[in-house]
């Protein structure tokens, strides 16, 4: 390995599952206590607006780890297989001396039914695949996790669920806690190389099923209770109301419409507890690579595949839903030798652009893939806090429920519209006026020639995304 190779930073990529913007402490949130992500934010950069490419797991997880859009990757969908031929950022790494390797979920292929994750060539060397905590596979790393410490799910997971929240598994045996361990196993036996290790835990992704005593940290009646307008919702597309009676449109699931005021604040406290047991690990991992000597040469990124609706606009969980709570995410970088610090950024980003700005930072070259737009200029102070896209653009292809949805979503600073296809239905939102999102302009005279407008900028954005490969050869 070359001088240049040795020098290259360490990357600890953190990757928690429908985690929502506004549950971080230093990102507004004065009920939630997350120091060590707050430390994070204190010593690199964060994004005050940064959006998922897609509001469920399998496409947006394949489009941050490729840099591209869901629909060229082959998730398009929840239950697809990623394309083969997909370049990883930990394949791309891999060529370049990188040892690579991750815990948790990946769900870039199906995995329901009993069936394991079906793998390309991503680059991962250390793989400890656990996709969900629950028994359902032998193959579950965390669950083997357990049986080595003598401890059963059944017997660490006694309590009952009451109302849809329930004392979940204890910190000490937690598969966020499991996630930690094994990233923390890696980063102290990975020295003569540099390396990248993804923490995917499944937390705070549903049930909301926090340890009992992270649960008692949070009194419910202190909980926000959820932004819902009665008189605004007739005007919202029909998605929407089937998802306000049953979540995900699952008769027999998770009954909404009955959830009372009391019952959410609760579910509002057992997330804020999820998150805040994820908080603990990431200090935990911290530590390490502060007494390992790692910290100042690794990029540390803290980050959520998409949002939780958590009782909002009369909605929990996820669907073809394109509002704040839905796509917007934490997203914050500490390089404490390459990125400047308590940088709080305005600019609209991707996570599409994580890829393409990592391998900048890096030094490896861009690739003809790639759709995201690197923001290395931002992280080092040679932009404006406020300068990076015009809009961010989002999708749902049929990804999780309710069948044939299809939505297209643009956002600019001050606008947002959500096109839903083959149906005569849409959201229109003027973010400045109505920044909760409660009024819908879809179908106001007044806002036509608005309308049309974005609705120009979203087909833009549908069509310039295409893939750009195979790259052109020549003229004919």
């Amino acid at each position: 390995m070359n001088a240049a190779a040795s020098t290259r930073p360490n990357i600890l990529w953190i990757c928690s599952d429908q985690q929502r913007y506004d549950t971080v402490h230093r990102l507004g949130n004065p009920l939630i206590r997350t120091p060590n992500i707050d430390r994070i934010i204190d010593h690199g950069i964060s994004f005050d607006k940064a959006y998922c490419q897609s509001p469920v797991c399998s496409p947006s997880r394949a489009s941050f780890l490729t840099g591209r859009y869901p629909r060229n990757t082959g998730c398009r969908q929840n239950g697809q297989t990623i394309h083969t031929s997909e370049r990883l950022l930990p394949r791309i790494l891999k060529d370049h001396g990188y040892r690579c390797g991750l815990a948790g979920k990946l769900h870039l292929s199906s995995c329901s039914e009993g069936k394991v994750e079906e793998r390309i060539d991503d680059g991962y060397d250390v793989f400890h695949w656990s996709h969900h905590p629950q028994p359902d596979w032998p193959e579950n790393a965390y669950q083997q996790w357990l049986a080595s410490k003598n401890v059963s799910w059944d017997e660490l997971l006694k309590s009952p669920e009451v109302r849809y929240v329930r004392e979940g598994v204890p910190a000490e045996y937690h598969q966020t806690t499991w996630c930690a361990e094994m990233a923390i196993d890696f980063m102290r036996s990975t020295v003569d190389q540099p390396w990248m290790f993804s923490v995917n835990m499944f937390d705070p992704h549903h049930p909301f099923d926090p340890p009992a005593d992270y649960l008692k940290r949070y009194r419910p009646e202190e909980m926000p209770l959820p932004k819902f307008q009665s008189a605004t919702f007739d005007k919202k597309p029909s998605y929407q109301q089937l998802d306000h009676v049953w979540a995900h449109n699952d008769v027999g699931g998770m009954r909404v419409d009955e959830i009372t005021p009391a019952e959410s604040q609760r579910i509002t406290a057992a997330y804020y507890a999820m998150v805040e047991l994820i908080d603990d690990q990431v200090g935990r991992m911290m530590d390490t690579l502060r007494e390992t000597g790692q910290l100042d040469n690794t990029i540390v990124i803290f980050m959520s595949d998409h949002g939780e609706m958590l009782g909002d606009h009369g909605l929990y969980l996820k669907g073809p839903h394109f509002y704040e709570e839905a796509i917007h995410v934490p997203l914050c970088l500490q390089w404490n030798n390459g990125f400047q610090k308590s940088r709080r950024s305005s600019a609209l980003v991707e996570l599409t652009d994580l890829v393409p700005t990592l391998c900048e930072a890096i030094g490896i070259p861009l690739e003809d893939q790639f759709q995201g737009r690197s923001f290395l200029p931002l992280c080092v102070g040679e932009s404006m806090v406020d300068e990076h896209r015009d809009s961010v653009f989002c999708e749902y292809s049929n990804s999780w429920t309710h069948e044939r949805a299809y939505g297209t979503m643009l956002r600019t600073k001050s606008h947002k519209i959500v096109v839903y296809h083959g149906v005569d239905e849409g959201e229109l939102y003027d973010l400045e006026n109505d920044p909760d999102e409660f009024v819908n302009l879809w179908s106001d005279p007044s806002a036509s020639q608005l309308k049309m407008s974005l609705m120009k900028q979203a087909f833009d954005r549908i069509v310039l995304s295409m893939d750009p490969l195979p790259k052109r050869r020549g003229k004919f």
